[in-house]
């Protein structure tokens, strides 16, 4: 077996105020409802830059020191190892705008539950919360995938 993979990485940040989250209501197809801002880190581009840029883009707002805080990863149906690292912060500076991406907008974290969530995403929004847990992993098992929280 080959210690080498190909792999698509991204990110995804929960900017926070209090108990106030800024989440995103993603319009794409692909994966649809409230999710926190973010997208594909580009060739040469670090993780945290990465993560600055895609928040900006999608929601005006200038991040700052963005601190890691956990990863999901699966395989896709092409075999490529998908990786998301999730970032948080509470440093901001601008105005909110939306972009293509959908409509951005800053809800109590306790409200989450009343929205149309994107597939997965109050798991993923546990690694984002907990200091106990680091990991979102999808495990196969036969034709079956679950979800471990680690």
């Amino acid at each position: 077996m080959g210690k080498s993979e190909q792999v698509i990485l991204t990110n995804m940040c929960m900017v926070y105020d209090g108990d106030h989250i800024l989440v995103q209501d993603r319009v794409g197809k692909s994966w649809p409802g409230i999710t926190f801002p973010g997208g594909h880190i580009e060739r040469g581009e670090s993780f945290a830059d990465s993560v600055i840029r895609e928040v900006y883009e999608e929601t005006g707002l200038a991040v700052r020191n963005p601190e890691l805080c956990g990863v999901k990863q699966f395989q896709t149906k092409n075999q490529e190892r998908y990786i998301v690292f999730f970032y948080k912060t509470d440093q901001y500076d601008g105005d909110l705008v939306s972009s293509d991406e959908g409509e951005v907008f800053w809800i109590h974290k306790n409200e989450l539950k009343n929205y149309q969530l994107a597939n997965d995403f109050e798991d993923m929004f546990k690694v984002f919360e907990s200091k106990d847990l680091s990991e979102f992993f999808y495990e196969q098992t036969g034709e079956t995938w679950e979800v471990k929280l680690l």
